[in-house]
């Protein structure tokens, strides 16, 4: 290229401010901040959600629903809250507990009824009222009959961790895709003007 080719060049782009991108640069960078912010303050919000209908016994599954969908579709809502942090982050404690408690509570129930069968069955047998003979009679039947079994209820089951994309085509990633666009730019002219500028004295 010679002189006047980079002469007609560094009048294109001297009309484009340094000073004009900076300033676009900096408006796109401050909205990616407060809308990355945002997102991640929504994500802690439906999370405490998800914690109060466990402890409460809501609607688990609707506040589950609405994290999983917020948090694949927004940037910057990892769940993990830090280093020394619970994973999976989301534990259904409470939920977990009382399924235990009823699947203990049906077994109570479930050996209690047994016992009942077999003392009545036994009284039946045995006309005996030493009860003797009925102590045996009664711990044949159960073992016979079978007591009810406590069911395993996997955990695992109510432990949840949901991914956050690294970009998502909403305010905070536009915002942030326009601040890198510009800061491309911003540097590109930096870099053209002072070599233009050199060359062409």
């Amino acid at each position: 290229m010679d002189k006047k080719q980079l002469h007609h060049l560094w009048t294109k782009i001297r009309p484009i401010k340094v000073w004009y991108l900076a300033v676009i640069f900096a408006v796109f960078a401050v909205v990616a901040v407060f809308a990355l912010r945002q997102n991640n303050l929504t994500m802690a919000q439906l999370r405490q959600d998800v914690y109060a209908a466990d402890e409460q016994n809501g609607d688990v599954e609707g506040a589950l629903q609405r994290l999983r969908g917020f948090v694949h579709s927004h940037m910057n809502t990892n769940l993990s809250a830090g280093a020394d942090a619970v994973y999976p982050p989301i534990q259904l404690k409470y939920t977990y507990q009382r399924l235990q408690d009823a699947e203990k509570a049906r077994v109570q129930q479930g050996n209690s009824d047994v016992y009942t069968q077999a003392q009545a069955y036994c009284e039946q047998q045995n006309a005996d009222f030493s009860g003797r003979n009925r102590v045996p009679c009664i711990e044949q039947y159960v073992s016979q009959h079978g007591g009810v079994k406590e069911k395993s209820i996997p955990d695992a089951l109510y432990k949840f961790d949901f991914v956050s994309p690294a970009w998502s085509p909403d305010l905070a990633g536009f915002s942030l895709a326009g601040a890198v666009i510009l800061l491309v730019l911003l540097v590109l002219r930096v870099i053209a003007g002072s070599a233009l500028k050199r060359l062409t004295k």
